[in-house]
């Protein structure tokens, strides 16, 4: 369609209105829908990464948003193509990071009748996303289109994904050229300061106190409230551990017990068994975090959460601090005299010579074979090797048994992607995260399983000249199910595949890889970590025997045995 004097298409009007945001970086995989879009974003500058799929491609807007708190934008088909990319889109919905997805749509009614066939992509985008809990937008028409662009933004700002839909007519349609930028007004997001009275009774509780605990989540992390948990710590002579997706956030302090749940280590469960009171900040006490309702004794608790629906969710709660994690910590430490606890038997000097001597690699009997390794040594060994500064990614399956044992810089540089109990989009993310953050090395974990589905985005990272380790965490199975199964004493065949070496098949894309069999194995590949040219693939072969400790947790609340 031709522009008429002062008009553009409404393609273009999108595409200008994302470069005046600030819009540099996009994530997609064309389709016919979206293409000539596509083309008009290039045009402005705006650099698009292409994806091999669907998922990948809003797992990698998704990973982006993570690495640098700006807006991810993905950009993918109408029909089939949003079909492919559902999987990731809800995932990406729970993980909290500002995502906008555009959709390419089928045209908006006009009253011709299709005389030309049946609609292949025909497929009711706006039902399937709406109910997958995906906040959609469509443009109606080109005038609309930049409103609903805006507002779009201005949901996904608020850390929830958002969709727009764009129907291929009204893209094309000429509307009036624009004078001046979107105007986005994003609702401040201000903490939540805590009412006195709960500051006041979680005071008192954590005062009469003798072997308290305190717990931090994302959400703490989040709040910036690291300096006054450990102040308060030191104040009451708490001991200190985090969730899973608050890891590594005390690293350094003596008193840090590591991961509370299904990924702590011996020393940190002994610890928290002799724990008279715990106070947890920004976390939702989920099923991992609390071993299936095993990781805290029955003592006082104390939540601290920005959302008072967050509060007693999953794991009942004594006293409710509704209020941001930094403002509740500093609130609850300038409530308790400084003689607080004055006893402080978790400050013992034993306790902080046992804790300092304490090693996670010594912490199980290793089960390496002459062709695998137990994934638990794998992970030690990796750790020393690997550079200080990095960005971790994880897929999901058995192997996150590995997780403990590598270490990050802090919870900002650590990622999970299992929201959606799936496998299959870590490599996307991971992508993501790289792009991000091309300074510092990213280290994408992924077993076979999920590698064998995204495989394809290998010659991504060759063509878009993303950096990235992989390590691929090769039990030959789908390890959880393996597991799952031989605990119920059933068959295990189906989930078992024979020995894939990915080493060479990577190495024909372009990386530089090895297969691991053995701890001497790894550490001749030492310098491809430590300083890689260019993308890294380590084929590990892990023992299968190996089951990570929530596998244990699982069956046994299966079958009452908690």
């Amino acid at each position: 369609m031709d522009n008429i004097a002062g008009t553009i298409q409404a393609h273009e009007a999108i595409a200008r209105d994302l470069k005046a945001l600030g819009i540099d970086t996009v994530f997609g995989l064309m389709s016919d829908d979206t293409a000539v879009f596509c083309t008009a974003l290039d045009g402005l500058g705006i650099t698009f990464h292409g994806a091999r799929h669907e998922n990948n491609a809003i797992a990698m807007a998704e990973g982006y948003a993570f690495a640098t708190g700006r807006l991810g934008v993905a950009i993918i088909g109408r029909g089939p193509a949003t079909a492919n990319g559902l999987h990731a889109a809800v995932a990406a919905s729970r993980m909290g990071s500002k995502l906008l997805i555009i959709y390419g749509e089928q045209a908006q009614p006009t009253g011709a009748v299709n005389a030309m066939g049946p609609d292949y992509k025909g497929f009711n985008a706006v039902g399937v996303l709406q109910s997958a809990g995906l906040r959609t937008f469509v443009a109606t028409s080109g005038e609309a289109s930049r409103s609903a662009l805006a507002d779009a933004i201005v949901h996904a700002e608020t850390g929830t994904a958002s969709a727009l839909l764009l129907p291929t007519n009204v893209q094309h349609q000429p509307i009036e050229e624009p004078r001046t930028p979107p105007q986005i007004v994003a609702a401040a997001r201000k903490p939540v300061v805590p009412r006195p009275q709960a500051i006041a009774a979680a005071a008192e509780v954590l005062r009469k106190a003798n072997k308290p605990i305190i717990v931090a989540g994302r959400g703490a992390f989040l709040s910036g409230a690291k300096q006054a948990i450990e102040a308060l710590a030191e104040r009451t002579g708490a001991l200190l551990i985090t969730t899973a997706k608050g890891k590594d956030m005390f690293r350094g302090n003596p008193y840090n017990l590591g991961i509370l749940g299904s990924f702590s280590h011996s020393m940190a469960r002994r610890m928290v068994d002799q724990a008279d009171c715990a106070v947890v900040f920004g976390a939702g006490l989920n099923f991992l975090t609390m071993s299936f309702g095993q990781s805290l004794p029955p003592v006082p608790l104390i939540q601290v959460d920005s959302s008072r629906a967050n509060i007693g969710r999953y794991t009942g709660a004594d006293i409710a601090v509704v209020g941001d994690a930094k403002l509740a910590a500093e609130g609850i430490l300038a409530a308790l005299p400084t003689g607080s606890n004055a006893e402080k038997p978790f400050r013992s000097e034993q306790i902080r010579q046992m804790l300092a001597a304490y090693d996670i690699g010594k912490d199980f009997q290793p089960a390496n074979t002459p062709r695998t390794v137990d994934m638990r040594s794998l992970g030690s060994a990796l750790n020393a090797l690997l550079p200080e500064q990095k960005n971790i990614v994880y897929d999901a399956g058995n192997f996150l048994g590995v997780l403990p044992y590598l270490s990050v810089p802090g919870p900002g540089h650590f990622k999970m992607t299992s929201e959606f109990a799936s496998i299959g989009l870590g490599f996307g993310t991971a992508l993501g995260v790289a792009t991000g953050r091309p300074d510092i090395p990213t280290i994408l974990v992924i077993g076979d399983g999920g590698f064998l589905m995204t495989l394809g985005e290998l010659e991504t990272v060759v063509r878009e000249d993303i950096p990235l380790i992989i390590l691929v965490m090769n039990d030959c199975a789908y390890g959880a199910e393996l597991h799952f199964l031989r605990m119920r004493n059933l068959p295990e065949q189906k989930s078992v595949f024979p020995d894939v070496d990915f080493a060479p098949v990577a190495a024909a894309f372009g990386f530089e890889s090895r297969t691991i069999r053995t701890l001497d194995d790894l550490q001749a590949a030492a310098p491809l970590l430590q300083a890689p040219s260019g993308p890294v693939l380590l084929d590990c072969k892990l023992n299968a025997d190996v089951a990570a400790p929530f596998m244990s947790e699982f069956y046994a609340f299966e079958t009452g045995q908690h």
